[in-house]
């Protein structure tokens, strides 16, 4: 994905490795001019089974201190944060009502029927024991409490947002320090997208107001139209100015060569939030449908992989770049890996590209539950037998990793983001109660049993984020992780399954960092399936190691020694939005996002899944 801080390297293409080389949200009543839009597009596409081409023919606040950290780096003891912004709820407008879904009265009062005092821990081990079905009823609920504090949070993350945005283009920075003064020279189409989709999430919490909003989004959209792209696929390049609009061709600072890149993820994330703009917002709607539309994810698309369900590459360049693995495609230089772990960010660019009819139905579950059969079998991760199943006429094995008395079935990396990001704009739970309801709970349950930090400020929330120490870091649980699988078996995969096909990590600055770094928003993903043990775990990050300020939270902690990375990814604070959005809006983004026929073409592909996954 789009990174990053001082790394600057697009650090997140999880599952993407050598060895995969060529080979019940209701949908949201929409104005009329976006649900004609919309029901246009659905009609003018069918859903593929293969493919014969690459490419086709404002509120009153009171601020706190700034961030705090620990005055002595080394000590086990972090000093405590200032809480969240201040905000009297009765100043502020009311969600928009004619294009947006409003936030229920429970969640906008913060005293409904669905907020009483719950316990337990989260999704726990009730499970139906026949066809292991997520039981749906088991969830202890957000109390009133909680969705105050989320609101409060979502003011202080946007309040970063904002300090990154730059007026004249509507485009939002990569990054920005604490003192929201200093956002950084460059931005990628996940962090344009994540911008979109956080000014849905501010308007419809009343953090901003309908006209701005719009104002915001037809800024945005109106620049994205201008930008240069890859013409015969409709893609954007990774890396522009935020303050131009124009590519970058070198980096800033350095004037290093950026060999131009497209990215899937990156492509897939820009796509999706353009679509859950032009249900969000009419004045948008016309272009913004047209821009998503024009995006040909077939020219990602590796249709002879597995075993000819096609897969997804990482992504391509137009011109044969130096020092990567790229194999010659047609006019365009293909990355050697292509994406092959099916708990891998890179479903955002599945669903929209089937919805799209661009890609075949098959190629979505196409991709492989735990890597390599033959390479999986390195002690205690090794998986359990497991049973193959059918799908559009391809057969997958549902093998999954034992972790902690669950069977999971992984990611590459055993991050928070690559199993659950997804889930921010489709509602896989709902869809998939065999398959992704089971597996997110797992992940969650999980993640929090993997504690780090001292006796009595324990936290957890593993996933990648800005290193402590300088740049930034791909982190991950080992036992949930297809790469520490592999490196256990002594596989490696090939250089083009880097996790960055485009630039390495800056060195660290002269400081070690331990394996205990925990970013909080890893507990907004959690959200949806262990609610009381994120907030939890965000007050012990907020209080017991100061991780809290004007622009809501730092983006990670080393849970050793306390000290903090004092910047705010915009990638992650779009995600903590979003996730804020969906928990006080009912599944906001996933209702704005699941307008039209995503729902009718996506829906059964989810529901026919069977993970092996279990939960005890």
């Amino acid at each position: 994905m789009g990174r990053r801080v001082a790394a600057r390297g697009n650090g997140r293409n999880s599952g993407a490795r050598g060895w995969g080389r060529r080979r019940t949200a209701a949908a949201t009543a929409l104005g009329g001019v976006v649900l004609v839009l919309l029901v246009s597009a659905c009609a003018a596409l069918a859903p593929q089974r293969g493919l014969a081409g690459r490419f086709g023919d404002e509120a009153v606040v009171e601020r706190t201190p700034s961030l705090s950290t620990p005055a002595d780096p080394g000590s086990t003891a972090p000093t405590t944060s200032p809480g969240p912004t201040r905000i009297d709820e009765d100043l502020l407008p009311a969600a928009p009502g004619v294009s947006a879904p409003p936030v229920p009265d429970d969640a906008a009062d913060g005293d409904g029927s669905d907020s009483a005092e719950t316990g337990g821990d989260g999704w726990g081990g009730d499970r139906a024991e026949d066809d292991r079905i997520a039981d749906e009823g088991g969830d202890p609920a957000l109390t009133a409490e909680d969705e105050a504090t989320l609101r409060l949070y979502a003011v202080d993350t946007w309040a970063s947002m904002d300090a990154m945005l730059v007026p004249e283009t509507g485009l939002v920075a990569d990054h920005v320090d604490s003192s929201l003064r200093e956002p950084a020279p460059y931005t990628s189409p996940t962090d344009i997208g994540g911008y979109l989709w956080s000014a849905v999430v501010a308007r419809d919490l009343g953090i901003i107001t309908a006209d701005d909003a719009a104002s915001r989004m037809r800024s945005t959209v109106s620049t994205l139209a201008s930008m240069e792209r890859h013409t015969p696929s409709g893609m954007f390049y990774n890396w522009y100015s935020p303050q131009t609009a124009e590519k970058l061709t070198v980096w800033p600072g350095d004037d290093e060569t950026i060999s131009s890149f497209l990215s899937t993820v990156d492509n897939g994330w820009l796509a999706a939030a353009l679509r859950i703009a032009a249900a969000a917002e009419p004045t948008v709607a016309e272009q913004a449908t047209a821009l998503s539309m024009s995006m040909d994810f077939s020219s990602f698309l590796d249709e002879e992989a597995a075993d000819g369900a096609g897969l997804m590459r990482v992504g391509f360049w137009p011109e044969r770049p130096l020092g990567q693995c790229a194999e010659k495609d047609g006019d365009v230089f293909s990355t050697c890996a292509s994406y092959d772990t099916i708990a891998s960010e890179a479903r955002i660019a599945s669903y929209v590209g089937i919805a799209n009819g661009q890609l075949p139905e098959s190629s979505y579950a196409a991709p492989s539950r735990t890597g390599p059969v033959s390479a999986s079998g390195s002690g205690w991760m090794k998986p359990r037998v497991a049973q193959t199943r059918s799908y559009d006429g391809f057969e997958v094995l549902e093998s999954t990793y034992s972790y902690d008395g669950m069977d999971i079935v992984p990611s590459w990396d055993g991050s928070m983001f690559e199993a659950l990001m997804p889930d921010l704009l489709v509602p896989e739970a709902d869809w998939g109660p065999r398959s992704w309801a089971l597996n997110h709970a797992a992940t969650v349950a999980a993640q929090s049993s993997h504690t780090v930090g001292p006796a009595g400020a324990s936290v957890w929330g593993v996933s990648p984020a800005a290193d402590p120490a300088g740049g930034y870091g791909v982190y991950g649980i080992d036992g949930l992780s297809i790469r520490a699988t592999l490196a256990a078996s002594g596989v490696t995969a090939s250089p083009g399954g880097s996790s960055d096909p485009r630039r390495p990590g800056t060195p660290e600055r002269g400081r070690t960092v331990s394996g205990d770094v925990v970013t909080p928003y890893a507990s907004f993903l959690a959200l949806p399936y262990d609610p009381r043990g994120a907030m939890e775990n965000l007050e012990r990050l907020r209080v017991d190691y100061g991780l809290y300020g004007p622009g809501g939270f730092a983006d990670a902690v080393d849970a050793r020694s306390g000290l903090i990375a004092d910047t705010h990814l915009s990638l992650d604070q779009s995600m903590i939005l979003a996730s804020v959005g969906n928990a006080l809006g009912d599944g906001l983004l996933q209702r704005y996002f699941v307008s039209g026929c995503l729902e009718e073409r996506l829906r059964p592909l989810v529901e026919q899944q069977v993970f092996g996954t279990t939960l005890e």
